[in-house]
């Protein structure tokens, strides 16, 4: 083997190494994690909004309701402990 190689070898591990090191902390850096998610649901949500913003409409009010209905049941079973 010549030097060259050598060295060419030696890049492809440190390189491997730092592939598997980045690996190792993405799976372990949960807030990093949250973060990339977050930021792919909010350009998704973009996206969508631009594409077909009645169907954002129709999401957002489908969540609003499920959110209504549950604080409702919620206050009722307060309601009636007392």
């Amino acid at each position: 083997m010549t030097t060259n190689d050598l060295r060419a070898e030696a890049r492809h591990a440190r390189a491997e190494l730092a592939s598997t090191l980045d690996a190792i902390e993405y799976k372990l850096n949960i807030p990093k994690q949250l973060r990339i998610k977050r930021r792919r649901l909010t350009h998704a949500l973009h996206q969508l909004g631009e594409d077909s913003p009645a169907a954002l409409v129709g999401i957002a009010l489908g969540a609003a309701t499920v959110v209504g209905v549950i604080v409702w049941f919620g206050a009722s079973a307060v309601a009636k402990n007392r």
